[in-house]
């Protein structure tokens, strides 16, 4: 999992409400366990046309917000189904931040799994960063500060460990494989049956 330090980068505005996961990601883009290639999936529904035209007024088809890695959301964003190939489809596009006004559960846990900071801001500044975005700036987000421009935010401090060191689950393990290793050496010493050598 790729580090998360600071970002400054185009943020796009997307200021709907209930943004769920099928809207993120609709369910026929579900066959796949690999977390690449869903990007041109991502808002497939609002993104294409039936014909799998882009439809040139949805933000991320506008030049200006092809490359954006920050997204400017609603509340409640991530609601619905928890299909982690939502956080999937939103890295494999190049969004490394959310920040809504409030996030789903299960949506907001499986961002930080995948690498992807979900920040939940006060109406009243989300309202300021919804015009940044609009205006097409770019906005500046500070982990470790934990500051998105001059907004601070709150965050679990082992879940910003993890995304300043680029740790998911099997990062995690492998921070404890020395310890690991010796356990494994005194198991096979003190319980050699269960290894085949009694």
């Amino acid at each position: 999992m790729d580090k998360f330090e600071k970002l400054t980068a185009i943020a796009a505005p997307l200021p709907l409400i209930n943004v769920d996961t099928d809207m993120i990601i609709p369910k026929q883009f579900l066959r796949t366990i690999k977390r690449t290639g869903l990007g041109k999936n991502l808002f497939n529904d609002m993104r294409y046309d039936e014909q799998g035209r882009e439809i040139p007024d949805f933000i991320l088809n506008k030049p200006a917000y092809k490359k954006a890695q920050i997204l400017v959301a609603g509340k409640n964003f991530g609601c619905g189904s928890s299909r982690e190939h939502a956080p999937w489809a939103l890295l494999d596009f190049g969004i490394r931040c959310v920040i809504a006004p409030s996030f789903a559960d299960i949506f907001y846990n499986n961002c930080f799994k995948n690498g992807i900071l979900p920040i939940a801001l006060p109406q009243d500044q989300m309202d300021d960063l919804m015009k940044m975005a609009e205006k097409g700036k770019q906005i500046t987000v500070d982990l470790a500060a934990q500051k998105v421009e001059s907004f601070s935010f709150e965050i679990d401090g082992f879940r910003k460990h993890c995304l300043l060191n680029g740790l998911d689950d099997i990062g995690l393990t492998l921070e404890k494989a020395d310890a690991i290793a010796a356990y494994e050496a005194g198991n096979r010493t003190e319980k050699s049956w269960m290894w085949g050598n009694a």
